[in-house]
């Protein structure tokens, strides 16, 4: 379930650019972007890049998962 927030203009428009070109909406350009830094402050001997290569691999999982192959 979703909440509304307030956040910075300035935060927005980074998201919706970034959001752009990652096929995100700002929504979830923001809540990726939360997800990163929540792992970050939570280990923070992991470098940036590894945490976003983690959830790359994670979310390729995921589809791999539930992706069927037909035989016709």
């Amino acid at each position: 379930m979703g909440k509304p927030i307030r956040i910075d203009e300035e935060l927005y428009k980074a998201a919706e650019e970034t959001g752009k070109a990652e096929s995100r909406t700002v929504p979830l350009q923001i809540q990726y972007w939360a997800k990163i830094g929540k792992i970050a402050l939570e280990n923070p001997d992991l470098p940036g890049e590894f945490i976003q290569d983690i959830l790359v691999a994670r979310s390729q999982r995921k589809q791999a998962e539930t992706f069927e192959f037909r035989n016709e």
